[in-house]
């Protein structure tokens, strides 16, 4: 990729100026959504259970949750914000008549995407601090997972964006892709104790498993081998579809 670093960050500037003068109205559903689901099922269903793999079921899904709020974060920018600014604001067009390039473009959408992955998964850390439920200093290797985890959903959310025909695909995106991950993905259930077989190989696909895995492990302080297959999976599956995110970026902003 061909990357002028001072036009990505201006790209990441712009954004990020946009972001503060309504960051008060975007940050609420976002981060709170996550937060609801602690409450509510950690300690709704969690009174019912005495132990979910060996801890509370509030410290089990925990973990999990900090990478739903880094999801949220990351693929809230990159649907409906890109779209709007690439089909209705033609914010690109106007970016495309200085020196800046789509590459550039790409990377400071995709780093502004990241930063607010790292926003939302951040303030929720720090949520499940105010309640003990970070086990220091071993939970602390969550905060690198955070922007990895907003990266990987910003390059999956910006290659559908910049493939769909109409923003009314959005509801498909969300409805059938991130909410069935949102289920199924270790976050509310170990998926070893309820999956076999082939279903188990299937979950080994779904993107949002391994950085919950990742996160469960550094909550717990265990590590093994298969923390190398899940960092190897967030790192590949992230290359494959930044380059995906490189043409489909190139194909509609240069044709």
């Amino acid at each position: 990729m061909s990357i002028s670093l001072p036009y990505a960050i201006s790209v990441w500037r712009r954004n990020a100026a946009m972001y503060k003068r309504t960051w008060k109205w975007n940050i609420l559903p976002n981060f709170f959504e996550p937060v609801f689901y602690l409450f509510s099922i950690g300690l709704g269903v969690g009174a019912y259970i005495s132990q979910m793999a060996g801890t509370s079921y509030l410290a089990f899904i925990a973990p999990g949750l900090v990478c739903v709020a880094a999801m949220n974060g990351a693929s809230f920018e990159v649907t409906y914000n890109i779209y709007v600014r690439l089909v209705f604001e033609k914010t690109y067009d106007a970016m495309l008549t200085t020196p800046i390039e789509p590459d550039d473009i790409l990377a400071g959408e995709l780093l502004w995407a990241a930063t607010r992955s790292c926003i939302y998964g951040g303030c929720f850390f720090l949520v499940l601090m105010l309640f003990g439920l970070t086990p220091l200093p071993a939970s602390l290797w969550v905060l690198l997972l955070i922007p990895l985890t907003g990266f990987l959903f910003a390059t999956i959310g910006m290659v559908f964006s910049l493939r769909i025909p109409n923003i009314d695909m959005f509801s498909f995106y969300f409805t059938l892709f991130l909410t069935p991950l949102f289920l199924f993905s270790d976050v509310f259930f170990p998926l070893k104790e309820r999956l076999t077989g082939g279903w188990l190989w299937l979950a080994e696909a779904l993107p949002l498993l391994h950085p919950v895995r990742l996160a469960r492990a550094s909550f717990r302080g265990e590590f093994s081998l298969t923390i190398l297959w899940d960092v190897a999976y967030i790192l590949g599956m992230s290359l494959i579809l930044l380059l995906w995110a490189r043409r489909g970026v190139r194909d509609r902003l240069t044709n």
